[in-house]
């Protein structure tokens, strides 16, 4: 694996241990909105999870079809290093695009350790990919971002990092908004 991929994968393994304590630690609450038409610590795990598997699937059709990628353009990475500012912005809500938020407000999600089950077999399959990632691709756009356009893998795991510690924040704020409740829940 290329040296920064591998410095990225191990932050963004990091950070996603942090997330799924966090949302664990709220217990039958991770289920739980704070509040009507917000989501829970459960929907935003599998918000993640399911952006993120498919970003590994989109990538690995794009490195099997040995398809000729474009370079990246200065216009690109100017608008990549927005959204990465975007994200990082504490409090800052950023509306999903369309169709992403409907499929993880729609039915019964699985349970936090089944999501935790799934998302590590999804990491191991990430983890294989950039193992595997072609060095003639590295920078070129692999992906097609629907806000930055098309990005190159090493903006991929910027993104799938910055994307989860801005989720991050939001979970933080759905146990802050919980806690008050738990706490005089347990005093009753």
């Amino acid at each position: 694996m290329n040296h920064r991929l591998h410095l990225k994968f191990e932050q963004l393994e990091r950070a996603t241990e942090r997330l799924l304590a966090a949302a664990e630690a709220l217990g039958t609450d991770s289920a739980t909105a704070p509040a009507a038409g917000h989501w829970s610590a459960t929907q935003v795990v599998h918000h993640l999870l399911f952006i993120e598997g498919n970003i590994i699937q989109y990538v690995q059709k794009k490195v099997v079809s040995d398809e000729k990628l474009p370079a990246v353009d200065l216009y690109t990475r100017l608008r990549a290093r927005f959204v990465r500012v975007l994200l990082r912005l504490p409090g800052f809500k950023y509306k999903a695009p369309r169709g992403v938020a409907t499929l993880t407000e729609a039915g019964n999600l699985p349970s936090l350790p089944e999501l935790r089950a799934t998302w590590a077999a999804s990491r191991r399959q990430l983890e294989r990919l950039l193992n595997e990632f072609p060095g003639r691709l590295l920078n070129r756009a692999i992906f097609p971002h629907p806000r930055s356009g098309r990005i190159t893998i090493f903006q991929v795991m910027e993104f799938l990092l910055d994307h989860l510690l801005h989720h991050q924040q939001q979970l933080g704020r759905i146990t802050k908004a919980l806690r008050p409740a738990a706490f005089v829940a347990a005093r009753a």
